[in-house]
């Protein structure tokens, strides 16, 4: 069986010695570059499992690396940085980020979080959704949404629409239970695995964002997820 393989892109080259140090020990292939130029092009030819990623890079920003990845990959991005405002954080989620760590950061939790994210991935790339009851057939169909869970693909009103995989993992989760409320907390419990993890729901509010935006715009009509003030959100079917 081969190792999972991570990317490291850290333009200083004692943090990607320390960070290899440690997903070595645990058993990990690693692949990285200072230059976050060549960093897509590497992503490319590696086809990493996860990527660690800078946000203050020379030449092209962790952010802007961030958004020509995903026109090409979901695998799991999780920023490292030493910028570690609120602002920041809900930036590098908001353009596709999977968690944004911040430094200094404790080596077992970098690990803890890779781990987290590896594991949830694995799930999702094998469609093994024991965790949220999978139904046994392998498309699920709300109104104009169609769901199919072996290919990993979403279309809207007959149109692909490109998800990011938490935005997958949450319009699945919506579409299962149509017109069931939902807690943030119950939502990141079920989407975000939380060993290793703060118990911060902001990344709920963030990633529910960006899928309502895309839903909007493939339909061209009402969101489907409503905010029900003062409990959570729910998706809203006919």
């Amino acid at each position: 069986m081969s190792k999972e393989k991570i990317m490291i892109v850290d333009n200083e080259m004692e943090i990607v010695q320390l960070i290899k140090l440690y997903l070595t020990r645990e058993g990990y292939d690693t692949v990285w570059t200072t230059d976050s130029t060549k960093a897509v092009e590497l992503a490319e030819a590696e086809k990493p499992d996860l990527i660690l990623l800078d946000v203050v890079m020379p030449d092209m920003s962790g952010y802007e690396l961030c958004s020509k990845i995903r026109e090409e990959s979901t695998v799991p991005v999780v920023f490292i940085s030493c910028k570690g405002q609120d602002i920041d954080k809900v930036m590098g989620l908001s353009i596709g980020g999977d968690d944004y760590i911040t430094k200094p950061f404790s080596p077992a939790e970098l690990v803890a979080r890779v781990k987290a994210h590896l594991r949830r991935y694995k799930l999702e790339q094998r469609s093994e959704a024991a965790e949220f009851h999978e139904p046994k057939s392998n498309t699920i169909k709300v109104d104009k949404i169609l769901i199919d869970m072996s290919a990993h693909t979403v279309t809207i009103s007959g149109k692909p629409v490109h998800l990011t995989a938490k935005e997958f993992d949450l319009l699945a989760l919506f579409c299962k239970y149509p017109n069931r409320v939902f807690t943030s907390q119950q939502i990141f419990n079920s989407i975000w695995d939380s060993y290793g993890m703060d118990d911060d729901v902001r990344p709920v509010m963030v990633h529910i964002s960006n899928l309502r935006k895309k839903i909007q715009q493939a339909t061209g009509g009402p969101d489907y997820i409503k905010t029900v003030r003062g409990v959570g959100y729910k998706l809203v079917s006919a």
